[in-house]
């Protein structure tokens, strides 16, 4: 998974209508704005610092580009800084933000600074590990090649003595997830934030485990498509264990807000208010913003199923919608 994506996000945009899939910051304005506004008004509680933007993944640079101009509104101008690998996608960012320093990892960002880390839909990309219950016991499953066709199989190692007590009897075939991946890249930006300051908003779809479930999937031209099928063609993700996350943050001393449904959290940034506001200037696109509105927000579309998770430093304020 992690070769797979490595090539597929280094060699194309897979975002929007030509592309493979849709972020929430290409669906409307109103996502990066309102992130903007939570970041400025998170600062300005916090004392005003001398604060960095930081986002993983940025993609096209569309959220980093939203948010700076609201962030601006309120005084609030900070370097930035982005963590891309994809030398397609820092192209596309640039034309953005052209001001931003790039970084393949997190080592590379400034540590003389509070760091406002922005992560959505940035961890649901991390290779995973998944586990399998079969008859004698959990096994990994492993990814074979037989006549160039990739094909899951479980390997011959148990893995029962790490398997959470009320999963071990799970039904044979159940599939368990982790992401070393994921894990190490929390505590590692956990233990900057306790050491510089500064707070992290981490957006993206998933659930609060440990969880019996097989959540991998593949994306091609916006329809599912097999993930063992043309590696590094699909974009490959699989759902973030926001429980896990929480458990890594709060080892490294962070404090944690949430988990949030993105549609909560929005509804509590004004995301109605600036629905109304963006319609009455311009009257002919009301029914689309409504449209975007709901799209980010309800229940039965992003709304649930993208989960907003909060990490500050110690003495930072609550930040805006986990009240």
């Amino acid at each position: 998974m992690g070769a797979a994506n490595t090539h597929y996000y280094a060699t194309r945009d897979p975002l929007g209508a030509r592309g493979d899939f849709t972020t929430a910051p290409e669906i409307s304005q109103m996502f990066g704005e309102l992130i903007g506004l939570w970041l400025a008004d998170l600062w300005d509680r916090a004392g005003r610092p001398a604060a960095r933007y930081v986002e993983f993944g940025p993609g096209r640079g569309t959220l980093a580009a939203d948010a700076l101009r609201a962030m601006a509104k309120a005084g609030f101008e900070p370097p930035v800084d982005f963590v891309e690998n994809s030398p397609v996608l820092r192209g596309l960012q640039a034309e953005r933000v052209p001001t931003a320093e790039w970084h393949l990892d997190l080592i590379g960002l400034p540590d003389d600074a509070p760091l406002l880390v922005v992560a959505n839909e940035f961890f649901d990309a991390l290779p995973i590990r998944q586990l399998i219950a079969t008859q004698e016991g959990w096994r990994e499953r492993l990814v074979a090649c037989q006549d160039t066709l990739f094909l899951p199989i479980a390997g011959d190692r148990s893995f029962d003595m790490i398997i959470p007590r009320p999963l071990l009897d799970a039904a044979p075939g159940s599939v368990l997830e982790t992401s070393p991946a994921s894990v190490a890249i929390l505590r590692n930006l956990a233990a900057r934030l306790v050491e510089q300051g500064g707070a992290a908003l981490v957006i993206d779809y998933g659930y609060e485990g440990p969880a019996i479930g097989d959540t991998l999937q593949a994306v091609r031209g916006h329809q599912y498509v097999n993930p063992f099928e043309m590696p590094g063609e699909a974009d490959l993700t699989a759902h973030v264990d926001f429980a896990t996350l929480k458990e890594a943050a709060e080892a490294e001393g962070l404090i944690v807000h949430g988990p949030v449904t993105q549609g909560a959290f929005l509804q509590a940034l004004g995301i109605d208010a600036r629905t109304e506001a963006l319609a009455a200037a311009a009257p002919e696109r009301a029914e689309a913003l409504a449209a975007d509105r709901d799209r980010l927000a309800d229940p039965e579309q992003m709304g649930d199923l993208f989960k907003v998770v909060a990490l500050t430093a110690p003495g930072w304020p609550v930040p805006a919608g986990f009240a």
